[in-house]
């Protein structure tokens, strides 16, 4: 019996020695697993309280790098730009700023021209990098995209450039005509022809200074709030009546034709301006004894029914490498007719304007030595009061700077005839 006893008494210690020692060596164990290594503090940096949240609400790309040139923490905008790769920073330059950066504390900025990812056109990026150090360990990378700001700064040069071009040229001619005219006053017949060409110098000045002063309305204004329904045949026969006399002169049929007792909702004036604009260059680029027809029709649409209206010629055409830039400012497609015709380049710019501001959209077909089609898409007037009401008028994006196709302008098919146009006198 005290044998028996004496067997659990010591089974009982080494029971209690043994729980003893493994609670020591769990918790060594756990202060082992929270103690720092080296290799810890290597590779797992931490950011300092804030500047998380901070670079989730930057515009700008931002790019964290630890001492390795690891990347610690990078924005969706600079994984869109192609700058980090891999964990790691993929412009050798930035990295560069970074490392001189982490030597020396300096903050430094420069500005860079990249090779844009997945283009395979050689389009370069143009950013701004900015690199500053982040505590005693990290260094912060921000860069900004400026390759929009830099392309409106050059599309407005160039059209301060080309307005300039623009009225020097009537001006020249208008101071030396004038002097030619008081050289010849004893000549009256080279007074009467110096007065003539006077004439065409001021119209087409004045023609210029009108259409700027359009295409900075239809860009400035909101068409719809003097909205009201305008009939289409109302508009068609103003745009007729607009170019009858230059017609006339070249023996041009014009036609009108479609449906009848079509309206949409919109600014009478910009609309009148437009269908007149694309009724005058087909007149103007259609040889002599040929045909202008102009028709509209209504067509069904997710977002309510449209009103086309298409203005085909029968002259020189548009060659695959203008149509892309045709409502560019100031863009001809023939310089020398143009001037000639005393065109502007003006003109399908305002056409753009309006349709986009219209909620709408010009498109065109065109096969060189054939003629073109142009086709204004507006929405009829029920659907179009009734999207004005619900929501704002879509302003014009930047890209509309350049007057190039952004949406608002495309190439589509061959429009085809949906109704014989009458022909008018």
């Amino acid at each position: 019996m005290d044998v028996n006893a004496a067997v659990a008494a010591a089974a009982a210690i080494a029971g209690v020695l043994t729980g003893v020692i493994a609670m020591l060596a769990f918790r060594w164990s756990e202060r082992e697993q929270k103690r720092p290594t080296r290799t810890s503090l290597h590779t797992d940096p931490v950011l300092p309280p804030g500047v998380d949240t901070v670079l989730s609400v930057l515009r700008s790309s931002a790019v964290v790098l630890d001492e390795a040139d690891a990347v610690v923490k990078a924005s969706s905008a600079a994984y869109a730009l192609g700058l980090v790769r891999g964990g790691k920073l993929g412009v050798e330059p930035m990295l560069q700023m970074a490392r001189d950066t982490r030597r020396d504390g300096e903050i430094r900025q420069v500005e860079l021209d990249l090779p844009r990812r997945g283009t395979g056109r050689g389009e370069a990026l143009a950013v701004s990098a900015r690199v500053a150090p982040l505590g005693s360990r990290l260094v912060l990378l921000l860069v900004e995209d400026l390759t929009e700001a830099r392309r409106i700064e050059a599309v407005r040069r160039d059209f301060v450039a080309n307005v300039s071009h623009e009225l020097k040229t009537p001006v020249g001619a208008l101071s030396l005509l004038s002097e030619a005219v008081m050289g010849a006053s004893e000549e009256p017949e080279a007074v009467e022809r110096f007065a003539g060409r006077m004439q065409i110098e001021a119209t087409r000045l004045t023609n210029l200074v009108q259409e700027l002063i359009d295409l900075s309305r239809v860009q400035n204004d909101d068409p719809l709030e003097d909205a009201e329904p305008v009939r289409i045949d109302e508009l068609v026969a103003e745009a007729i009546d607009r170019c009858r006399h230059q017609a006339g002169a070249k023996q041009i049929t014009m036609a009108a034709g479609g449906t009848a007792d079509l309206s949409i909702w919109g600014n009478r004036g910009q609309l009148a301006a437009a269908l007149g604009n694309l009724v005058e260059n087909a007149v103007n680029y259609s040889p002599a004894r040929t045909r202008v027809g102009i028709a509209a029709r209504r067509v069904t649409a997710p977002g309510g029914d449209l009103i086309e209206i298409a203005v085909t010629d029968q002259g020189i055409g548009i060659s695959d490498k203008d149509k892309e830039r045709i409502f560019e400012r100031f863009y001809r497609v023939d310089p020398a007719r143009s001037r000639a015709t005393g065109g502007t380049g003006l003109g399908l710019a305002i056409v753009k304007h309006v349709a986009a501001s219209h909620s709408g959209e010009v498109t065109v077909w065109s096969s060189e030595g054939q003629g073109s089609t142009f086709t204004l898409r507006l929405p009829e007037a029920g659907a179009a009061r009734d999207r004005a009401t619900d929501d704002q008028t879509p302003g014009l994006d930047e890209d509309d700077e350049t007057g190039q196709t952004d949406g608002t302008t495309t190439v589509s098919s061959p429009y085809e005839p949906f109704s014989a146009p009458e022909v008018l006198p």
